[in-house]
């Protein structure tokens, strides 16, 4: 088997053949009249009436030997099968085509349509003619590739090759144009708000850092669209949305990246329980246009969408998984747990953090045994937690140790999380300055005080229920990692 650098080589001998004979390997012009999958779709019509026409696309496959050539085109809308015979095209044409022509090669065909003895839908060429001279050979069998990091580097390739691949993107396009279509039904607008921030806020989690040369300035990459997008409903908007790509520098998983899409909406004067039903309908809403259905099994676990949603409260169901009872609980009770279970933390971490260390490791676990066992698991909203795990939601009403926040809770995972957004300026300095004693103590992740965000408060901001999802949510329901479920996922250089 030839190398790939002897394959390159061959390939650049036939370029310079091209160019010898005075053929541009790479025109700037295209004779194309059909795509390919106009030419499947209007084959009938174009046989009947011996219509002459110029088809091109990437070969695929070329076949035959003497005095004819079998060739499967692609141009990415279809594929279609050329005939190259040398008694049409003469001997000169026909024989250049075997010297030059490679699989991978872009080229097009002029000539009339008909259909084979074995029912094939065919293009006779008349002409040929080169359009691009690849260097290297397509992958033969891509699924054969055991290197997941090399596939990811050269996904142009897989999503070529592989037609399930091409689908999920295609599917991915279909999830957020459906969510940003439903958005504006709605009412909502789009609005775009800075990735550059000089105090990163919405979430906790570590940021990125880079250097504005122009003003001489750290700033933050964003962790949420949060913020800036409430600020708009001070501005007197009253539905606002983003879907835009955000970056945290943390962890790698099967559901957590560094750089990925996020939507967010906020929305004037609606509760926390229009939230909960406007949510269900968008869910129920781009799960079906995207996948074709609402029964979606993912991860091994069986996941109903339709219906309405179950509501669970927190401390029932953290009370339930872990058998701690959260109202009488201290620090040292979810300490004894984490030690138990043998989970890390670091020592300064306080109620808050531990409370959110528990809980993960039980859903994580129970998670595992759901997969494990092919469990069905229904979605279901998971609310009223503990104050200390959510700083931007308002406190429920006669209870102020606990806060207006949801999350859609499916196959174990968050897969969306929402608020009754806080809008109290007082409340929520206290809050920030809870959590800038958290980052005093070593909490790179609690949130900083942001003083532009709380004086757009003190303006007044009216009540809201605000909602936030990634493209977590895509990847889980196409049964993937949330990295498979990205085009290009971030990945060390490659070392040369």
């Amino acid at each position: 088997m030839s190398s790939i650098d002897e394959i390159r080589d061959a390939r650049v001998k036939k370029l310079e053949l091209l160019r010898k004979r005075g053929v541009n390997p790479y025109p700037a012009d295209s004779k194309r009249e059909l795509s390919l999958q106009e030419a499947a779709e209007d084959f009938s019509k174009l046989e009947a009436g011996k219509q002459t026409k110029w088809i091109g696309g990437r070969i695929m496959s070329i076949r035959g030997q003497g005095a004819i050539v079998f060739l499967t085109l692609n141009d990415g809308t279809g594929t279609f099968q050329g005939l190259l015979k040398k008694d049409i095209l003469g001997d000169e044409k026909f024989n250049f085509f075997n010297e030059v022509a490679d699989i991978g090669d872009f080229v097009e065909l002029e000539g009339s349509f008909f259909t084979t003895k074995r029912g094939e839908k065919t293009l006779e060429a008349k002409n040929w003619r080169m359009l691009s001279k690849s260097l290297r050979p397509l992958p033969e069998k891509w699924h054969g590739l055991t290197d997941v990091e090399e596939r990811f580097r050269k996904r142009y390739l897989e999503i070529l090759t592989n037609s399930e691949t091409k689908d999920l993107f295609i599917k991915k396009n279909k999830f957020w144009s459906t969510m940003r279509d439903f958005l504006v039904k709605k009412g909502f607008l789009e609005l775009e708000m800075p990735i550059l921030e000089s105090t990163p806020g919405g979430a906790e989690a570590r940021p990125f850092i880079t250097h504005h040369n122009a003003l001489n300035y750290e700033f933050f990459l964003r962790i949420s669209l949060e913020l800036p997008l409430k600020k708009m409903l001070v501005a007197g908007y009253e539905k606002v949305f983003e879907i835009g790509r955000i970056f945290r520098n943390e962890g790698i998983s099967s559901t957590h990246l560094q750089d990925y899409t996020q939507m967010e909406f906020y929305w004037a004067y609606a509760n926390f329980d229009q939230l909960m039903q406007f949510t269900q309908e968008m869910y129920q809403e781009i799960i079906l246009k995207t996948f074709g259905t609402l029964e979606i099994t993912a991860w091994n676990m069986k996941c109903d969408w339709r219906g309405t949603w179950e509501r669970k409260n927190y401390p029932d169901l953290f009370k339930e998984w872990t058998g701690i009872n959260l109202e009488a609980a201290g620090d040292k009770d979810f300490k004894k747990y984490l030690d138990e279970h043998k989970v890390k933390y670091e020592d300064f971490i306080e109620r808050g953090r531990l409370i959110d260390l528990v809980f993960k490791r039980e859903r994580r676990v129970r998670s595992e045994q759901a997969e494990k066992n092919g469990e069905k698991q229904n979605p279901f909203f998971l609310i009223n937690q503990p104050i200390e795990l959510e700083p931007l939601a308002k406190k429920v009403e006669g209870n102020p140790d606990l806060v207006q926040r949801m999350q859609v809770m499916a196959y174990y995972l968050e897969l969306g999380k929402g608020f009754g957004e806080l809008n109290d300026p007082i409340d929520q300095r206290e809050r920030f300055d809870i959590q800038m004693k958290l980052r005093e103590k070593g909490d790179e992740e609690a949130q900083m005080l942001d003083e532009d965000y709380l004086e757009a408060m003190e303006y007044g901001m009216p009540p809201a229920a605000g909602f936030g999802l990634s493209e977590r949510l895509f990847s889980v329901l196409a049964n993937k990692s949330v990295r498979e479920a990205q085009i290009f996922p971030l990945l060390r250089p490659k070392k040369e």
